[in-house]
């Protein structure tokens, strides 16, 4: 009787001992789960944020709407100096400096060679001199001036910059110039202008802000291939 019971006794430790077991299992799963959980609601909120990071970058995002950018309508400029190349080179090796008739210019004659280096942003610490970038500008370029005066962070203008330059109808012919001032002021209240030589005529639209949006329709409006000399590089 004695060895039946310490037997019954045997059996039910053991069965504890199972249960306790079993119990910790179950607390080392759910918190293996709940690990889990956390990490994965970690990462979705880090890849939510990565989204609406890469989505508030891109172009149409970027600045003010168009109705907040208090642009002028576009213009239309009669267009000359196409193909007339002046300064060191040509054959007004003397002339160093063209008095164009619009700020900033849409056309005109312009130095032998255009700015090829690659770079789309520049400030007036290193920006080339205008009448190399309106040659940039007769093939096929469209460059946003802006005043430097008024505009000290650069940041959301180099992301433009980059922006701009993937859209197709620019593709890598898309320039930010800070714009010289010793050249002509601005109208009042105008901090930006867009300029495009089409095939017909200078384009320029002023704005007193910047707008991502308004440089895609200027863009798309006239794009690279609607230019003096498309074939150019």
């Amino acid at each position: 009787m004695a060895n039946k019971r310490a037997s019954q006794d045997r059996k039910a430790r053991l069965a504890e001992i199972q249960n306790q077991q079993k119990a910790k299992e179950r607390k080392v799963v759910a918190g293996i789960v709940i690990g889990c959980l956390v990490l994965l609601a970690g990462l979705t909120g880090v890849i939510l944020f990565a989204i609406n990071d890469a989505q508030a970058k891109q172009l149409p995002h970027l600045g003010v709407t168009v109705a907040a950018a208090s642009c002028d309508p576009v213009t239309t400029d009669p267009s000359s100096g196409a193909g007339e190349h002046v300064g060191p080179g040509t054959s007004k090796p003397n002339q160093t400096s063209v008095n164009y008739s619009t700020v900033p210019p849409s056309n005109g004659p312009h130095f032998v060679s255009p700015d090829l280096s690659g770079r789309d942003f520049y400030t007036a610490a290193d920006r080339p001199v205008l009448e190399t970038l309106v040659h940039n500008l007769e093939h096929g370029y469209t460059i946003l001036w802006y005043d430097g005066s008024k505009v000290k962070d650069t940041k959301l203008l180099r992301d433009i910059a980059d922006q701009a330059n993937k859209l197709p109808e620019a593709s890598g012919k898309f320039k930010v110039v800070e714009w010289d001032a010793s050249r002509g002021a601005f109208p009042a209240g105008k901090v930006y202008a867009l300029s495009h030589w089409a095939k017909d005529a200078g384009h320029r639209q002023l704005c007193g802000n910047v707008s991502g949006q308004a440089i895609i329709d200027f863009v798309k409006k006239y794009p690279k291939t609607d230019t003096q000399e498309p074939g150019a590089a």
